[in-house]
């Protein structure tokens, strides 16, 4: 890996794991293994390692924006959902931390409204394509309500579990809360059997997505 995209990934990951705000120059280079006037070569502010990062950022959403039903419901709408607890893992900071590092990236002021419009419209199709199977039994006209409801309990889930006092590091569950919890939205009005395939999903994801506290 080059040395530039090796601090990226550290810093992401140190970001991630003490938060931005916590974050020192010394801290980062120590991580690293290599001298501060070596990591600073490369950024030469703590804010333009967060503008790189930004732009991961808007490449990992725009990849996830792409997912777009493909003709199996279930198996869509779950890596829809892998995808999007990926992304909270991956830029956990960024959801997180955004008091203690101020504005955000450029890159991310610009697009953010854009994407959580986006957002709300990719699960609005992929809730469509679960109504046109018949796995799911919900007036079209309110589509775009679930799908608001569903976004903002994804988006905003982890950070009700911190708020409340409970852990959201790896192995505490709060990722299978999270999915259970937006699920409890529309369960109710799933086929049966789609409801237990999704809930078997929501498992694997918690296995596979660890998340920093």
């Amino acid at each position: 890996m080059k040395t530039r995209d090796r601090i990226l990934a550290t810093a992401q990951g140190l970001f991630n794991e003490v938060g931005y705000g916590a974050v020192t120059t010394a801290l980062l280079a120590e991580r690293l293994g290599i001298a501060e006037g070596n990591l600073w070569y490369h950024f030469k502010t703590k804010r333009a390692l967060l503008d790189a990062i930004g732009e991961r950022f808007a490449t990992a959403i725009e990849a996830r924006l792409a997912l777009v039903p493909q003709g199996d419901p279930l198996g869509d709408y779950a890596r829809l959902l892998r995808a999007m607890m990926a992304e909270f893992r991956d830029f956990r900071f960024l959801y997180r931390d955004q008091s203690s590092y101020g504005d955000h990236a450029e890159v991310i002021a610009a697009g953010a409204s854009g994407w959580t419009r986006r957002s709300f419209a990719q699960i609005e199709a992929h809730l469509v394509a679960l109504v046109e199977a018949g796995l799911l039994d919900w007036p079209r006209e309110r589509l775009e309500d679930l799908a608001i409801n569903a976004t903002i309990l994804l988006r905003y889930g982890l950070e009700h579990e911190r708020e409340l006092g409970a852990a959201t590091a790896s192995g505490t569950g709060a990722v299978r809360r999270i999915l259970l919890r937006h699920l409890t939205l529309f369960e109710h009005a799933l086929d049966p059997a789609a409801a237990r395939q999704l809930k078997t999903e929501i498992e694997r994801i918690e296995a596979e997505e660890p998340l920093a506290a």
